[in-house]
């Protein structure tokens, strides 16, 4: 039975974005470089295709070009913007350069009834410089735009449909519909990717994969890891063994909500470890981001080696690794990436540690995870908690890491999160056309200015305030907070947290900046 729709990657970076529109339609996909072997994507048996955009002109030198298989399926296919250029480059037509470049907002007129597109105007976002010259046989046009006389263009009597704008970005205000007028409508399928369906087979697939064994799953008080451990839990019960490594790293009385949360409301029985002594001692000293990552990773895997060695050394480890992970590992430009920094998680095991990863949450988007969380019955505060560095405020406390530095941090950090919570900008679940925050925090700068506090001079720390707006992490956007909620939050902070005098409101988006410090 045909469930899912594979998407190929041609280099965009919008084709993460594809896969999320078409499981918020509830339908399942996944994404595959597009040089992937025919017999990985056939194991999917998808019941349609669709081809991502791409940096590439089909009429270059060494361009990705389109897998014959995907049209020898009969499958239905939508190609986006360099997909339906490969398609019609693919099936006889013309692609050249095109006369007047298109980025950003265009309104296109379509005007030939057809199954994907309502006819009429709508506006899309473009973003190409080559275009379609000629369509291939069998074609005809669905749309222009001013510059594009070929917007779109289909053949129905095969299912193959090509549009050069991009409807998976939320620019294109319809692009939803025409996703699921292709998902549903052409390809036939329904919305069955639920998170209670997620959760049964998930639960199924784990205990074929565990059978009678135990498992040990460090957490870490994330979405990521709560959800996969109580995934796991669910299935195997007290098999399961559940550590929580204290690295005194965490924000204010997050360590004790872990464990409510673990213990009592879900029941999962958990050995609490405090290591924070051993993690502040290794830090001594040290003030390079890079460095603070290594060691950090480095202490986690001695502490997990005890626990592991104290558990019996299970065969099975589970690990909160999400779809966005996996993709970027894979994805058909991913090589040619440079590293901005290290991955915020901690560092991997050593190869002496022989696991076996169960990793339910692998094929699911951070929306996804949190769906199934709720379902779960994990509570919302934590669900809808925001994302955390794997090294903690290690890397949000600038400069050397100090058990005295890191309580200043956590106690402005609680102040600024309090006034956002009184102001319902953080931690909910985001309604339909809501900008909340994605990500709200306080950076502790190691940097000394004088103030004056009770007609004594003062010469103490910097708060810096963070808090961006984002669909996707990818860019960001500063929040435009209101002052008055900024100045109660400097003037709590410079009353209420020994050693700070000075704090200031980070203002630069994503890029240039990124969304953390270090």
């Amino acid at each position: 039975m045909k469930t899912a729709i594979a998407i190929l990657d041609f280099g965009s970076q919008y084709t993460q974005l594809i896969a999320r529109r078409v499981r918020e339609l509830q339908v399942y996909c996944e994404i595959y470089p597009w040089h992937t072997q025919p017999e990985a994507i056939h194991a999917l048996n998808p019941a349609g295709f669709i081809l991502s955009g791409g940096p590439s002109s089909v009429y270059e030198e060494n361009a990705p070009t389109l897998p014959l298989f995907i049209l020898r399926s009969g499958l239905p296919v939508l190609g986006i913007c360099y997909g339906m250029q490969l398609l019609a480059e693919a099936l006889g037509g013309m692609v050249s350069a095109s006369p007047q470049k298109e980025f950003g907002l265009a309104e296109i007129e379509v005007t030939s009834s057809n199954p994907l597109l309502k006819t009429g105007r709508q506006t899309v976002w473009m973003s190409h410089g080559d275009q379609v010259k000629e369509m291939p046989p069998g074609f005809y046009r669905l749309a222009s735009s001013a510059s594009t006389f070929i917007a779109a263009m289909a053949d129905p009597a095969r299912g193959i449909y090509g549009v050069q704008f991009h409807p998976e970005v939320h620019h294109t205000p319809r692009g939803i519909e025409i996703l699921r007028a292709f998902v549903n409508d052409i390809c036939g399928l329904q919305p069955e990717w639920t998170p209670e369906n997620i959760i049964a087979s998930s639960v199924e697939r784990i205990r074929r994969q565990v059978g009678g064994a135990n498992v040990l799953s460090a957490v870490s008080g994330g979405v990521d890891s709560t959800v996969a451990t109580t995934l796991v839990h669910r299935a195997i019960g007290n098999q399961l063994r559940t550590v929580f490594v204290n690295t005194g790293l965490l924000r204010l009385n997050e360590a004790e909500q872990v464990e409510k949360v673990l213990k009592q409301h879900l029941g999962i029985p958990l050995v609490t470890v405090d290591a924070s002594a051993g993690y502040f001692d290794a830090l001594r000293g040290i003030t390079d981001p890079e460095e603070k990552r290594r060691v950090i990773g480095a202490k986690f895997i001695e502490v997990f080696e005890q626990e592991a060695a104290r558990a019996g050394n299970p065969p099975f480890l589970v690990q909160g690794t999400i779809y966005p992970d996996v993709v970027e590992s894979s994805s058909a430009q991913g090589s040619q990436a440079q590293r901005i920094k290290s991955h915020h998680n901690v560092g991997g095991l050593p190869e002496s540690m022989k696991f076996e990863l169960i990793e339910p949450l692998r094929y699911l988007f951070k929306d996804e995870v949190r769906r199934v969380g709720e379902a779960l019955g994990i509570p919302s505060q934590l669900v809808w908690r925001q994302p955390f560095p794997g090294p903690g405020l290690a890397v949000r406390c600038l400069g050397e890491v100090t058990p005295e530095r890191v309580r200043r941090l956590q106690l402005a950090d609680a102040i600024f999160r309090e006034e956002l919570e009184t102001a319902n900008l953080l931690n909910q679940k985001p309604a339909p056309g809501c900008a909340l925050l994605a990500q709200a925090f306080v950076v502790l700068l190691p940097v000394r200015s004088v103030g004056v506090m009770g007609d004594r001079r003062t010469y103490q720390e910097t708060a810096a305030l963070r808090a961006v707006t984002s669909e996707d992490f990818m860019t960001a956007d500063w929040a435009h907070l209101p002052y008055d909620l900024l100045g109660r939050t400097a003037n709590r902070i410079v009353n209420e947290v020994p050693g700070i005098n000075r704090v200031v409101y980070d203002i630069t988006s994503k890029p240039p900046s990124t969304i953390e410090w270090e």
